[in-house]
């Protein structure tokens, strides 16, 4: 099974595509599927969420803090973790995720300076602490922002 295969069990979905009140032959005749009276069978009938002029549920919670609609979600991996990879060789996020170092890059990478590293890498990602760049560097490797 694959996910180009998953189909919605038979007959489990109905079509929404039908005429309602176009009269009695149609099977959805006289009240258009709103039943017999009261306030949805009206026009204007009121909105999701709304309770009868209580104070809605969604009111009644507090709020708190505040969410950054632009904030990024940045991975953070330490530099002791990039020993996975051969000498001379090039780190990408693309090579990160292939050697099952971080499995879902977000917004971005960015390589931190805690531990030891003993090869000389080129290392292309988001950013880098200046520690891990200075660590990179001295062992003749390049930091590289992309």
């Amino acid at each position: 099974m694959e996910l180009s295969n998953l189909q919605p069990a038979e007959g489990s979905k109905h079509s929404d595509n039908f005429r309602r009140g176009r009269g009695h032959g149609s099977g959805n005749g006289k009240t258009a599927g709103k039943g017999h009276k009261g306030q949805k069978a009206r026009s204007g009938a009121p909105r999701v969420g709304f309770e009868g002029g209580q104070m809605p549920l969604y009111r009644r919670i507090p709020k708190r803090g505040f969410k950054n609609r632009n904030t990024k979600d940045i991975v953070a991996i330490n530099i002791s973790s990039l020993e996975k990879f051969e000498n001379d060789s090039t780190v990408t996020v693309e090579s990160l995720v292939e050697s099952g170092i971080i499995s879902n890059p977000r917004d971005g990478v960015k390589i931190l300076g805690n531990g030891e590293l003993t090869k000389k890498l080129t290392v292309q990602v988001n950013a880098f602490s200046a520690s891990a760049k200075e660590k990179i560097e001295a062992l003749g490797g390049n930091a590289e922002v992309i």
